[in-house]
């Protein structure tokens, strides 16, 4: 079966394992094994000999149907071990427990001074039973991010059901610092000092650089500052911070090369490129992106050495089949399908477009644009899904970035390879590398901040429907010539209205804004205006680069007040970004705080909120209305709840203006304070829209506007639904960061509405 040049009999199966798989993960095993069934017998009857002997049997049909029923088996036997015993039970029933678990995955951090940590780990024993079923853990213990893959830990922390994820038996909420039982593997060990001495070697270089080039060698992504990771996703360029079939293509090619240099002729150079191949894995860690481009090197390595050099496609499905049916967990993860869509670019789309361009370009420049469109136009119907934008100038961020690219990689990937051995060489090495590294960061910067670099669009499957149904429509308009004079002077006239559009528009922050919600990832942040160039900041996010961005955005110098509502690391680790080229003159925090947001501001006077106080700031009035009584000191070990619970909740009130501000006030601490809720035009959501709320509470604010600070893709399913469905029932308008960006609300002569920058 081809389409057009193209072997698709190893696609299709592919693609229906793949698409099974996805499916049987949200679903009940029970459902996964009566799919499994049916598509057998299927695949049975359609393979099953014919009567008459020249009766064809339809082998791709039976093909698509046995992988369907492999993927759904697959699937529906790993849900029923990760469902039974005692992690899912301690999981469902809320409990708290002491485990220990191995390592499998590197800690991922987002935060400040006391970071949000993540890992995937593998549960062995829990109350004296064996077990062996992978959990989340999500921690706020620095020490956990000294851990590599293969470490075995003990822990104790609250089990909770995952949302949506029946290969996930738990996630675990931990307390403290892990018990370090064992050390890693050799082979981690080795991996780790590779990546350690790497980053040694790239201390010389400039905070930017520093951080991009491990991650663009060897998926190291812990240094990278948020600011620079969130350009390189507006410019289109963030699959250059993961480990890809790039990467992996230009480690190939470069073992090759140097094996024909030394004349070891053609036998030779597979063993040794796959050889390299797998230390490239082992010290990349193997995760989805990296898997992928595992398998699809190797596959393309056979095919290269064997002389069917245009059998890329099946190799891709080859790759996509196995992986699928080793880890189903990939079918659902939005790094494999964008790593598998843009091989498919490269694959399908980059020839003829290179051909047809070559017409008019010289020859690299048609490659480069044909490689940098192909590879765009296949994923951004995936990145609509994730983030509800369409990329604007990612091929042109890509065309400029490329000829950066292999420089980098090769050079990095050498020091890498000196680094474990000698750091001075290393650093010669990573110098040169820095430069190609900085001219990719200041691409993604650029073409970041240029108006429009992404336009919003709708989010999820009807999001990457709509976009499909356009490019089709575009692909007819192209064939008609009369048409395309049409469409070309409508587009002419749609630019000159945007570029007037964008000339008169008063820009960031629009006019008599009152508040603004900051974009700060997975924290809170909250700026209400006290006049020119001052502001009163409610919380200051878990990261200080983003809240000092928000603030100068603003064109805030002065900080009369900062208020931290209690001392969780997403609400005050950012204290020094508010301070950063700013006075600060006045910290109010819970009366049972920490002590931490002073220490985090040394030198400015702090003092406890007290319930009934109020303070007036320009034409800016607070009342303070929890929390309802004080306490002893909070300490790291006390319950998430109790410290969420002790939070400062305010009243702000201005001109033309009033809002509940609610810190991360939880449902049992909101039933208590709700007859003391008066009526408002905006409320900040508690907790990050969680599912912990109390309906009465919010519902006596009587807000028209709901504002949701929480991090893109959040491991703690922020907002949650439920709290999504109350707000509308409330009919409030909401307004998430996560989507929107930072956001103002306004004041207006006929009332508040909002306006957002994303």
């Amino acid at each position: 079966m081809n389409g057009g040049n193209h072997d698709l009999r190893l696609v299709l199966p592919a693609a229906a394992a793949w698409l099974t798989a996805a499916v049987a993960i949200g679903v009940a095993p029970a459902v996964s094994y009566t799919l499994a069934a049916v598509a057998a017998a299927a695949a049975i009857g359609v393979l099953a000999p014919r009567r008459a002997a020249t009766a064809p049997r339809p082998l791709i049909a039976g093909a698509v149907l046995a992988c369907a029923a492999a993927a759904a088996i697959g699937v529906a036997l790993r849900a029923t071990a990760v469902g039974t015993g005692p992690v899912p039970d301690l999981a469902h029933a809320g409990r708290t427990a002491t485990a220990e678990a191995v390592v499998t995955g590197d800690p991922q951090a987002t935060g400040g001074a006391r970071p949000t940590i993540t890992l995937r780990a593998r549960v062995e024993t829990v109350r004296r039973t064996d077990v062996r079923v992978p959990v989340l853990l999500i921690v706020h213990d620095r020490r956990w991010l000294d851990l590599v893959p293969s470490q075995r830990v003990r822990f104790t922390g609250r089990f909770r059901e995952p949302r949506g994820d029946r290969l996930l038996a738990a996630v675990v909420l931990v307390r403290g610092s892990p018990s370090v039982l064992s050390p890693p593997s050799g082979v981690q060990r080795a991996a780790e000092t590779v990546r350690a001495r790497l980053r040694a070697a790239t201390d010389v270089l400039p905070p930017g650089q520093r951080g991009v080039l491990p991650a663009m060698v060897v998926g190291d992504t812990s240094r990278i500052p948020p600011d620079l990771a969130d350009d390189f996703r507006t410019a289109g360029l963030t699959h250059l911070l993961v480990v890809s079939g790039a990467n992996l293509a230009i480690v190939i090619g470069a073992v090759v090369g140097l094996c024909r240099l030394a004349g070891l002729g053609r036998r030779r150079a597979p063993p040794l490129a796959v050889l390299a191949v797998c230390a490239f894995v082992v010290v990349a860690r193997p995760e989805p992106s990296v898997l992928r481009a595992t398998v699809m090197g190797v596959v393309g390595l056979l095919a290269l050495f064997t002389g069917r050099r245009r059998q890329g496609l099946p190799a891709l499905g080859a790759a996509v089949l196995l992986l699928v049916l080793i880890d189903p967990a990939l079918a659902r993860s939005y790094g494999f399908a964008l790593s598998v869509a843009a091989t498919a670019g490269l694959l399908v789309l980059a020839p003829p477009w290179r051909d047809r361009l070559a017409r008019y370009l010289p020859g690299p420049l048609a490659d480069a644009l044909a490689v940098a469109a192909a590879a765009q136009t296949a994923v951004t119907p995936i990145l609509v899904m994730l983030s509800g934008e369409v990329g604007v100038v990612s091929v042109f961020a890509n065309l400029l970035a490329a000829p950066a690219v292999a420089p980098a990689t090769l050079l990095g990937a050498l020091a890498a390879v000196i680094a474990p051995f000698s750091l001075p060489p290393a650093r010669l090495l990573v110098r040169p590398a820095g430069l190609a590294v900085g001219w990719i960061i200041a691409i993604a910067r650029i073409t970041a901040d240029l108006p429009y670099a992404t336009v919003p669009w709708l989010a999820g499957g009807l999001g990457a429907l709509t976009l499909l149904v356009a490019a089709g429509a575009v692909l007819l308009v192209l064939r008609s010539p009369r048409v395309r004079l049409v469409v070309a002077a409508v587009l002419a006239g749609v630019l000159i209205a945007v570029v007037a559009l964008r000339v008169t528009a008063p820009g960031w922050p629009p006019p008599g804004w009152r508040m603004v919600a900051c974009d700060v990832g997975q924290g809170d942040a909250v700026v209400l205006s006290a006049g020119p160039g001052r502001a009163v900041v409610v919380d200051a996010g878990p990261d200080p680069g983003r809240v000092d961005a928000c603030l100068d955005r603003l064109r805030v110098s002065d900080v009369p007040l900062l208020v931290i509502t209690h001392p969780h690391a997403d609400h005050v680790d950012g204290t020094p970004g508010v301070r950063d080229g700013r006075t600060v003159r006045r910290i109010l925090t819970t009366p049972r705080t920490s002590g931490r947001a002073a220490r985090l501001a040394r030198g400015v006077p702090a003092r406890p909120a007290l319930r009934g106080e109020q303070w007036r700031i320009g034409d800016l009035t607070l009342a303070v209305i929890a929390p309802l009584a004080t306490g002893p000191p909070l300490a790291r070990g006390d319950d998430g709840s109790t410290i969420n619970n002790a939070s400062v909740v305010l009243v702000a009130r201005g001109p033309g203006f009033s809002a509940l501000l609610t810190g991360d006030l939880e449902a049992d601490a909101q039933r208590v304070l709700a007859g003391s809720v008066p009526p408002v035009q905006v409320l900040k959501v508690p907790h990050h829209g969680s599912r912990s709320q109390d309906a009465r509470f919010l519902e006596a604010s009587r807000a028209s506007i709901a504002l949701i600070s929480a991090g893109r893709e959040n491991e703690y399913g922020h907002p949650s639904s439920a709290t999504l469905d109350l707000l509308r029932r409330m009919h409030a308008r909401v307004h998430r960061t996560d989507r929107e960006g930072d956001i103002a609300v306004i004041s207006t002569t006929t009332g508040v509405t909002t306006a957002s920058r994303r």
